[in-house]
């Protein structure tokens, strides 16, 4: 029978990985993909028509990864080990009260892809055609390793893990990933706790998700809060494993993280020009639901806006919408790395930019109303003494009533509380 334990990270640090049942037994290639329910339920046959993630690297921050994996190997790029120093990310037998091989299950959640003919053996990850970066996390900060991450022509940063500390290096480390149009995706966590979300899942401009069971309803493990923007697969994944070709299968949040950095590769390899914000936008406008979960008001603290629906988030004519789109962005103050629309545009140059433009519309809209008014008063003049001139005397009510202070309906937030998704199904169908 198999030994369930949960996964833990380094020191004090909470690795909100799946609950490991061991290493699985060889099974039959027919098998292993049947096992894998969630590409069925993510339409992967069809989305694969459409995109593989060729020419996305994704970074992933874990225990280390695999690249021997006869699963994975050749879509594994050199990385570095922040724990040992080195370039060397394999998983370290050392750890062996720790899941080692808890970033191989990630990276072959995300860009496996399998072996034998046809490729029909063996786990196949949601965007088999994406690279991945393999960064061996030490426990604490993650500032050096979002860093590197950026520097090394990642994409998507794929964060399976939590911290209970926000450090102010890391929330810099976030800001400088969003303002090189870089995506970080991070779990929600496995206690099955209301507004129990810990770092970075909490720091502004990161893509927090939860886990959805096989019938689409939320993984009762689940953490849930307002920082939830998606959910995705998290119960019974197949995946690959440490040492050698092994398999694992699993629950959690961190298998939903990587499922959503797949979606994400998926989408940046067929609209290269997408900002993070616009790529999460494509996965909230696409998403799904449940039919137990119909006419809920969205976000949900548990589903966010819904499943991640890949086919549609590739699919569906959806505007590429704002830069941060429905990331929730707050720069801290005295930040180094203030979110920007350019290189050369820091956060304080674009406010004050955008203070001139709105300074320039309220002259310019006085102007007018001046006019307005002006206009007004001597068309109530001309009436007035026309009406006297007929009538031999004051006219009766003016016609005019003057102008109160013009009343704008306050602009719409496209984010917030839309209608349940049309696509309201989880399965989707074909």
């Amino acid at each position: 029978m198999a030994l369930e334990r949960t996964v833990h990270a380094l020191g004090a640090m909470a690795l909100t990985g799946a609950l490991i049942l061991a290493a699985a037994p060889a099974a039959s290639a027919d098998q292993t993909r049947r096992d894998q329910w969630a590409l069925d339920a993510l339409q992967a046959e069809s989305v694969w028509k459409i995109s593989k993630g060729k020419g996305v690297t994704v970074a992933v921050i874990d225990t280390g990864v695999n690249a021997e994996h006869q699963d994975l190997k050749g879509n594994v790029l050199k990385g570095k080990d922040f724990v040992d120093g080195d370039d060397d990310t394999s998983p370290a037998d050392s750890d062996s009260s720790l899941s080692t091989d808890h970033g191989t299950e990630m990276a072959s959640i995300i860009a496996g892809h399998g072996h034998g003919a046809d490729a029909a053996d063996g786990v196949m990850g949601l965007a088999p055609e994406a690279k991945i970066l393999p960064i061996r996390w030490g426990g604490g900060s993650l500032a050096d390793e979002i860093r590197y991450a950026v520097d090394h022509g990642a994409a998507i940063i794929s964060m399976s893990l939590s911290t209970s500390q926000g450090f102010t290096e890391d929330r810099d480390a976030v800001n400088y990933a969003l303002s090189h149009n870089v995506l970080l995706v991070t779990a929600s966590g496995n206690e099955g706790k209301p507004d129990h979300i810990d770092f970075p899942g909490k720091f502004p401009g990161v893509l927090t998700v939860g886990g959805v069971s096989k019938s689409g309803t939320i993984w009762s493990g689940s953490n849930y809060g307002p920082e939830v923007l998606l959910t995705a697969p998290a119960t019974e994944i197949v995946s690959a494993g440490w040492p050698g070709n092994t398999l694992r299968i699993g629950t959690g949040t961190s298998t939903s993280t990587a499922f959503t950095s797949a979606a994400a590769a998926l989408i940046k390899s067929k609209f290269p020009n997408l900002t993070p914000g616009q790529i999460a936008n494509r996965l909230v406008k696409s998403a799904t639901l449940p039919e137990s979960a119909k006419g809920i008001s969205l976000p949900d603290e548990k589903y966010g806006y819904g499943i991640i629906n890949p086919l549609m988030a590739l699919t569906k004519n959806i505007p590429a919408g704002s830069k941060y789109g429905p990331l929730k962005i707050s720069v801290p103050e005295g930040s180094s790395a203030t979110p920007s629309s350019g290189a050369s545009d820091t956060g304080a140059t674009k406010n004050e930019k955008e203070d001139q433009k709105q300074m320039l519309f309220f002259v310019i809209l006085g102007v007018v109303a001046l006019l307005v008014v002006s206009l007004i008063v001597l068309l109530i003049v001309k009436l007035s003494r026309r009406n006297k001139n007929n009538n031999g005397g004051p006219g009766g009510q003016a016609p005019y009533q003057p102008y109160g202070q013009q009343q704008f309906p306050p602009q719409q937030n496209p984010y917030q509380q839309p209608p349940t998704p049309p696509h309201s199904q989880w399965p989707p169908q074909q």
